[in-house]
């Protein structure tokens, strides 16, 4: 899937609050780093895992499903199976009728989960990952030795 730098720019900026569903409490897992540092770029991120529900990982509480959030969220990242993500899609659609986003991170793909929530007007990006995509669009993986494309002046 290919989605324009604008679309995926303009999701980042007006997005405040992500639900990350399937978060790991451990460190070297790719679902903790990648929420960690959207907790870091300020973001409230509310960690949704049943199996870590009721400890505390960045500052919030780990939530056991996306109906026990009393917040409304922007975004819903998604770090579960492919086959995994329709039920997950449905309960956002649920819980947040103010839902503006479903982000399924590199590897997650689903047409039917995707077609759910586009025909209730929210965007989707697939298989893509919003630290990654944060980190280019915004041009902090230039120390990296990685050729972002965006021009900045911040050293």
């Amino acid at each position: 899937m290919n989605y324009p730098d604008n679309l995926l720019r303009r999701i980042l900026i007006e997005t405040k609050v992500i639900a990350c569903v399937g978060v790991s409490m451990n460190e070297v897992r790719p679902s903790y780093y990648v929420a960690r540092y959207l907790a870091l770029k300020g973001f409230r991120v509310i960690p949704v895992n049943p199996g870590h529900a009721g400890k505390v990982l960045f500052g919030e509480t780990v939530m056991p499903d996306l109906a026990s959030i009393d917040a409304s969220v922007d975004m819903v990242d998604i770090f579960r199976r492919s086959e995994h993500v329709p039920p997950v899609v449905e309960q956002a659609l649920a819980a947040f009728p103010s839902l503006k986003t479903v982000w399924m991170q590199i590897g997650v793909e689903n047409a039917e989960a995707a077609a759910m929530a586009e025909a209730r007007a929210v965007t989707v990006i697939q298989n893509l990952c919003p630290k990654m995509e944060y980190q280019r669009l915004f041009g902090e993986l230039r120390m990296g030795g990685v050729n972002t494309g965006v021009i900045s002046s911040k050293l």
